[in-house]
Parts: C-alpha cells; structure tokens; sequence
C-alpha cells in the first residue's frame, strides 16, 4: 500500500487514522499484534522495529528468545473489525544480538527464500497458487477438557440434527451430506458468503466465487483467484483473519479446523499450482498427458516422491488425519490423475484456458502455516524439475479411475499418506534435504517444528481419552 514513510504518515492524516497495528506470525501460523497510537509511529519503526519475546510465539532461539519485528509498510491497511481507526501491517521477524538480521526461521522470510531459490535456479519467474478455503460455520461451539469429563458440543441451526427443535424453526433445514451447492433458503449462509467474499476483495483478494459444501451443518467454501506465492500466503492469512472476524460479526462461529464433526465432510485447502517464465504457463503442453508439459509432470514426481513429509506442513494438526482417511473422498493415495478426487494430485478436467492449466494439491487443510505448507510444496516441485522425477516411472500414475474400486493386488502398488501427524513428523525427520537447498529451511528450523508439533500437541492428545474408546473398551 505504501512505498515511504511519508505516504503513510499523510494518510494517516488524511484519514483521521487513531490507531497502528502490527501482525506478526507464529510457528503455528496465527496472527499476534501489537498496537501503538498513531502518533508514536515514526521512521525508525521501519528500520528499528520493535522488541518482543519469540519464544512465545513458537520460535526458540539457541542464544536468546529476544527478537523484533519490522512492519513490511507494503502490507498495510485499514483493519475494518476495529472500532477505533486503525492501519494494520504485517511485520517481518530479525534476531538481535550478534548475528542481527533476518530471523532464518520467519515463515515470510522462509517463503521470500523459496521464491529467489526458484528465480535464482532459473526454472521460472513465478510460482502461482490458488488455494480454496473450506469451513465450517457454526451458532455455538462448546468444549472442555477435564480429568473427569471431556466434551464438546457445537449447534449449527441449519443441521439436520435441528429438524424438530423448537426454537424459531422454518423447516428448512441443509440434508446430512447433501448440501453441495445448497440454494437458498436452506442455504441460510449465503449472505454471509457474500460479505465475505465482498471483504476479502476490499483487502485486495480477487474472489472467484462461493458456495455451500457438502457438510450440512453449514461448511461452506470460497476460492480466490491464481497470484504469486508469497503474496498468497499473506492473502491466506488475510482470509482466515476476515472469516472468522465476519462470522463473529454476524454473531456466528468459524472454524478452519479439518474435522470438527463426526460423520460430516471434513474441510481441506486444496492448493492449484503452476509455474510460469516470461509470462507463460510453463505447466502447458498441448501434446502433454492431460495437456500437461513434462515440467510440470516433473513438478508432480517431487511433490508425491516427498509428499509424506510434506504433510508434516500441509497438514499440521493431530485433526488432519481424521479427515485423511482411506475410502472418503479426502486423498490418501500417492498418486496423480485427471478429474479423480481420491488421488493425491488431480488434475482438474474442467480447466481449458492453456495460461490456466494445472493440477490441485488436495491432501492440505487451512491448520497449515501458509508460508511453510506453500514454500515446502514448492520446495519439492524443484527437486522434482532438478532430478528429472517421473512420476510415471516412479509408479505414481496417471490413475485415472476410482482408486477405492481397483482389484486389491493393484491398491496394494499405490503407496498411502501417513495415518498421523506422528507419522508425517517421523517422515519429515527422515526427508527434508530438499528443503535445506538454496538455504531456504535449515536444520535448527526443522528440529524446532518437530519438536514443537510433537511436544506441544501431539503428546498433549495422546493421553485423552474419547468417548468411544469408552464405548468400545469400558465393559471389558
């Protein structure tokens, strides 16, 4: 938004602005911030920065847990969930100290990284993404974890579940598992969506469109236009900050979490990818398989050769693997095909635009930091161009035919994802030299995520127990 001081500093008094506000990421992915009056804002903020403790937000520094952040000024704007007037700006993470500079393990910086090693290697000039984001918005969401009583309950007036309450009912109520593209008026979201969707173009996220998904209890999904990577993980983190504030606003609840109902779709963030070089799709190949060039299938052979580990980015949670389960229409084969849901890269049948042609990513979900989940994908798709992958020769397709219906000898050849994040944690520990190449991650950052992912969540769900493991376990 702004290229000097100067343009900020007038607009703040052209606007009336009361308020600066700095978001900064975490490990996990989130958005912290700190605000000063705007009258406090000078130069040095963009050149000084300001001090915070980087432990709390997930990054554990060898020698200390001191570190600043530094407004990116590109970035700013005026945030619309705040009463007072504010400018909001995303901030870059540096180390103080003796090696004062850029923190190597900032997720922005992680992802500016991985765009100059591509740029830099000469393979394209952009790596162009297209993530679609699906949710769920819930009236109410209740839960607690407690030695003697685990719960959660969530309401959703639209379920099928509401069908004789007798609160305000109108009947029209969303089918179980039958509400991809719902019409109005069981599709009580819907204008919802479209504030969303007028939001997120106001904050400069060009919106393709919006639906209802296929969980009844009101997932909906949005999906944004193709754009470079970097500026795509900042806009994902732009998205999610305004679903869940309009949903609030709207006096609902959302919820990116991949499967917050049993037997109901769980939400993924499929990712569509391509490469392009002086302006052109180099992902394009007329005479391709499914018009796609060998680029582009070399593209593929990295991300499934190393799709295992990737899952410890694109999927993070210990509730991604509930919605990654064999025989539902989520992926978990390791394999690539044209218009097939249950492969892990598909192909969409439906693209015909040549500048446009790609394949989609689908295991990921939105628990993923975007910086990370983006700028490992693209991380692997290199070594894939690199190394020559094939992923014909390496066994991983073209698929083109419901995985599920194969005869079991031919299911047996295809390789699955990891069934936890445990196991894609033990994956990344075994594979990640890709992602050390051009000094994009490094060694420190991997260990600290895995340890972190492990110590922090994993063991602190091991030991719950649920309630069906009483159903199943408690009379014997």
């Amino acid at each position: 938004m702004f290229n000097n001081f100067q343009e900020i500093k007038k607009f703040i008094k052209e606007n009336d602005v009361k308020m600066v506000d700095f978001k900064v990421v975490t490990l996990q992915g989130k958005w912290r911030h700190l605000t000063i009056p705007a009258e406090r804002l000078n130069e040095k903020t963009f050149t000084d920065g300001i001090g915070f403790d980087g432990s709390s937000y997930g990054y554990l520094s060898v020698e200390s847990s001191d570190m600043r952040f530094v407004p990116d000024m590109a970035t700013a704007f005026i945030d619309p969930y705040c009463s007072v007037k504010t400018l909001s700006m995303i901030a870059n993470i540096y180390t103080v100290g003796k090696n004062e500079g850029r923190f190597s393990g900032d997720p922005r910086y992680i992802a500016e990284k991985a765009e100059k090693y591509m740029k830099n290697l000469g393979i394209a000039d952009e790596y162009v993404i297209g993530p679609e984001f699906e949710f769920y918005i819930f009236d109410t969401v209740n839960f607690g974890v407690e030695n003697h009583h685990q719960e959660v309950h969530i309401d959703s007036k639209q379920a099928p579940w509401n069908t004789n309450s007798k609160e305000d009912n109108k009947g029209y109520k969303a089918p179980f598992q039958d509400a991809y593209h719902l019409a109005l008026p069981y599709d009580s979201s819907n204008d919802l969506r479209s504030e969303i969707a007028l939001k997120m173009q106001e904050m400069g996220i060009d919106v393709k469109y919006h639906h209802h998904e296929v969980g009844s209890a009101g997932q909906l999904e949005v999906e944004v236009e193709l754009a470079p990577m970097f500026k795509m993980a900042d806009n994902t983190m732009m998205a999610k900050y305004v679903i869940k504030n309009e949903a609030i606003a709207h006096g609902k609840t959302a919820t990116f979490m991949p499967k917050p109902l049993y037997g109901e779709a769980g939400s993924g963030m499929h990712v569509h990818m391509l490469l392009r070089k002086n302006g052109k799709n180099m992902f394009y190949d007329a005479n391709g398989y499914s018009e796609l060039s060998q680029d582009a299938l070399y593209f593929i052979g990295g991300i499934l050769k190393h799709s295992k580990a990737l899952l410890a980015f694109t999927d993070p949670s210990t509730n991604s693997y509930k919605r990654l389960v064999p025989g539902f229409e989520a992926p978990v084969s390791i394999c690539f095909a044209t218009g097939n849901r249950t492969a892990v890269i598909r192909v969409p049948g439906y693209v015909k635009d040549p500048e446009k042609r790609r394949f989609e990513f689908r295991p990921s979900d939105a628990t993923a930091n975007p910086y990370l989940a983006y700028s490992a994908m693209l991380m692997a798709g290199i070594d894939g161009i690199k190394n020559k992958i094939d992923p014909t020769k390496e066994g991983f397709g073209p698929y083109d035919v419901n995985i599920f219906e194969l005869p079991e000898e031919e299911q047996a050849k295809i390789e699955a994802l990891p069934k936890s994040l445990d196991e894609a944690l033990e994956e990344l520990r075994k594979d990640h030299d890709f992602l050390f190449e051009g000094g994009v991650f490094d060694e420190f950052f991997i260990n600290n995520w895995i340890d972190y992912k492990y110590n922090k969540e994993v063991k602190k769900v091991i030991p719950v127990p649920s309630p069906v493991e009483f159903q199943l376990y408690y009379d014997l």
